[in-house]
């Protein structure tokens, strides 16, 4: 759509709505460029608004934590959208359900479940991303996923349609699922296992400790870059990476983490194109070397 005629249009949502928006700070590896349209959804009837002009005529993409995206250094010829702290609510219904908005981070999530004595939500203290996200993904560590906690969640399409859909209605698999890729999530219901507080605080512990004994952290990296490659090997992707490629592999200031292979770090200023080069030399190297072909479990957002 013509950008004058957007301003036109959207003249009505005064500084909600942001004409090439600086994305760089919006991410964890902090590399980026700028939205052509960038919109802060302050609630509901605003979004179902903004969706209902735009009309199915940008493409949009909602950007969460920005903890697994890797965005364009271009300017992105579309709607970036975020949903503000109106949507980063949580409440519990009766003894063993958490609604949540899904704004709200994952680790937030699990120390609120921790918080009523709700069990299953512990591996979600060790995922960086928001519950939006980690809908999306299933996200998941340790053996347990998102699936294996939800009852429900809430959505609005691309035309500003408002669904509830049961989870057992979706087909969740490893780090993906079939719903539609233009749904917008708003909020989840999760279901939770009644248990000493002492006991899920333990396993929080205990989790976080794996996580920082093998994983990087406080630098700019976007977490796990591939997905594991479970129908071809039994082999970690991170194996496969070591096995294949130097540890020393660099583009520019793209690198590896020297904590773990499936870790890509931003060590200063690197570019977009400079860690997508990374990414395709790594997946290039292993497919080379093994014969195995590794998905990215990262988003890509570009034109």
């Amino acid at each position: 759509m013509n950008i004058d005629k957007l301003r036109v249009l959207l003249k009505d949502f005064d500084t909600k709505v942001i004409f090439n928006q600086e994305l760089k700070k919006k991410n964890w590896f902090n590399i980026g460029g700028k939205a052509k349209i960038f919109f802060k959804a302050e609630n509901l009837k605003e979004l179902i608004k903004f969706l209902k002009i735009v009309d199915n005529k940008e493409n949009i993409f909602v950007l969460g934590a920005g903890s697994n995206t890797l965005i364009t250094d271009d300017i992105y010829d579309g709607v970036v959208i975020k949903l503000s702290k109106n949507f980063n609510n949580l409440s519990l219904l009766g003894e063993d359900i958490i609604i949540s908005g899904t704004a709200v981070l994952d680790k937030n999530l699990s120390e609120y479940a921790f918080e009523n004595c709700l069990s299953g939500f512990e591996f979600l203290s060790c995922i960086p991303g928001s519950v939006g996200g980690g809908i999306k993904m299933n996200a998941g560590c340790f053996g347990r996923e998102i699936k294996n906690i939800l009852v429900s969640i809430q959505a609005i399409d691309k035309f500003g349609n408002i669904l509830t859909i049961p989870a057992n209605k979706v087909n969740f698999e490893y780090r993906s699922n079939d719903l539609p890729e233009h749904l917008i999530f708003l909020s989840a219901s999760f279901r939770g296992i009644k248990k000493d507080p002492k006991l899920i605080k333990e396993t929080m512990i205990n989790l976080k400790n794996k996580k920082n004994s093998n994983q990087p952290s406080k630098i700019k990296t976007s977490g796990s870059t591939f997905k594991n490659p479970i129908k071809q090997t039994d082999k970690k992707v991170w194996e496969l990476i070591k096995d294949s490629v130097p540890a020393d592999t660099s583009f520019g200031d793209a690198c590896i983490s020297d904590k773990h292979a499936n870790f890509f770090v931003n060590r200063g200023n690197a570019s977009f194109n400079d860690m997508k080069k990374l990414i395709d030399f790594v997946s290039e190297s292993v497919f080379k070397k093994t014969g195995i072909s590794i998905e990215k479990e990262i988003k890509i957002l570009e034109n």
